[in-house]
């Protein structure tokens, strides 16, 4: 069933792959001459890409390079490229699904050498709420109030998801509560949720289509949200998680993705990114935005680092949130 389950990822994620393919993301006059580059990425930064990739290619590095583009949830892009979905260009919502092509040598172990640790972009996790917060959601303590709808995407298919359950078991302990608080805490946030979407940007679709009071999501989703016009506005709450994004060029992508995975932490790039809700890591351009610096930001070591925290939490047969899942009844079926 497992195998089964696989291919038909890898099956969905050719289909996205096709229809990404053309139109304003072939380079524009000089053909293929310059190569072609297959971005395999999470669900949400397919926005910024698109601005991206025609600025990409106007630079002698692009020219004459054209593309084809995958999006989907961070954890099934990631198996379905495992298991054999083309990919030139990887990039994810967390490190571990990088790792996992390391592991089957698909990506170089020195993937995350370099000066930003293989990052290209950060966020943080926010409550994205109805347009003038109705409900009053200021506090983590706000999301497992009496009646509260909570959305928040499947953490055993989205990368997004596992930063926000993070983010607020983490958050109680910055509040000084102890693990078995934070656990306690983080099982009632999963009681209140109301749906689990394979991906972040699905969840986002349901929380605008009108399902649920607060949605857990990166802050620059939020943005993007806001910028579509959607009826939203969104909490940066003072305790919450850096979240850190990873791209890593394949072992067989050729000099043309490392090329492009360059051109990614540029400044006209890094911009691109800031202009779409991204903080950038190029901190001379970080600086030209304004994103809000919540006094109580911690990164994934603060909860034991991905290593700890895979093992801990998301392993679909012994850790703590597949338990809490299984009891409500929610698949923990990774593909």
């Amino acid at each position: 069933m497992r195998l089964i389950s696989v291919l038909l990822s890898l099956g969905a994620g050719v289909a996205l792959l096709v229809s990404g393919c053309g139109g304003g993301t072939s380079a524009s006059g000089g053909g293929s001459s310059g190569g072609k580059i297959t971005l395999a990425a999470y669900s949400t930064p397919k926005e910024a890409y698109e601005a991206i990739i025609p600025a990409f290619q106007k630079t002698t590095a692009g020219q004459g390079v054209s593309f084809e583009q995958s999006y989907g949830a961070s954890g099934e892009q990631s198996r379905a490229v495992e298991a054999g979905l083309p990919a030139s260009v990887v990039a994810f919502s967390l490190a571990p699904d990088v790792d996992r092509l390391v592991k089957a040598g698909i990506v170089s172990s020195d993937w995350s050498s370099d000066s930003y640790h293989g990052m290209v972009t950060d966020s943080v996790v926010v409550f994205v709420v109805r347009k003038g917060n109705p409900k009053g959601i200021h506090t983590w303590a706000d999301l497992v109030k009496p009646g509260i709808q909570v959305i928040t995407p499947n953490p055993f298919t989205s990368g997004g998801a596992r930063w926000n359950l993070m983010a607020a078991y983490g958050a109680q302990l910055e509040l000084g509560k102890s693990e078995d608080d934070a656990l306690s805490f983080l099982s009632d946030v999963l009681k209140h949720t109301a749906v689990q979407d394979k991906s972040a940007r699905d969840a986002l679709q349901t929380f605008v289509g009108g399902k649920g009071d607060v949605m857990l999501a990166y802050e620059n989703e939020a943005i993007t949200a806001q910028q579509k016009g959607e009826g939203v506005d969104y909490v940066v709450p003072d305790q919450t998680i850096l979240i850190e994004n990873p791209v890593a060029a394949t072992t067989d992508g050729g000099a043309t993705a490392k090329a492009f995975v360059e051109y990614l932490r540029t400044p006209p790039a890094q911009k691109i990114f800031g202009e779409k809700g991204y903080r950038p890591v190029v901190k001379s351009v970080l600086d030209t935005f304004q994103f809000p610096q919540p006094s109580g930001l911690f990164t994934i070591d603060k909860v034991g680092g991905w290593d700890e925290v895979l093992s801990k939490f998301f392993d679909r047969d012994t850790g703590l949130v597949a338990k809490m899942e299984q009891d409500l009844g929610v698949s923990t079926d990774s593909g």
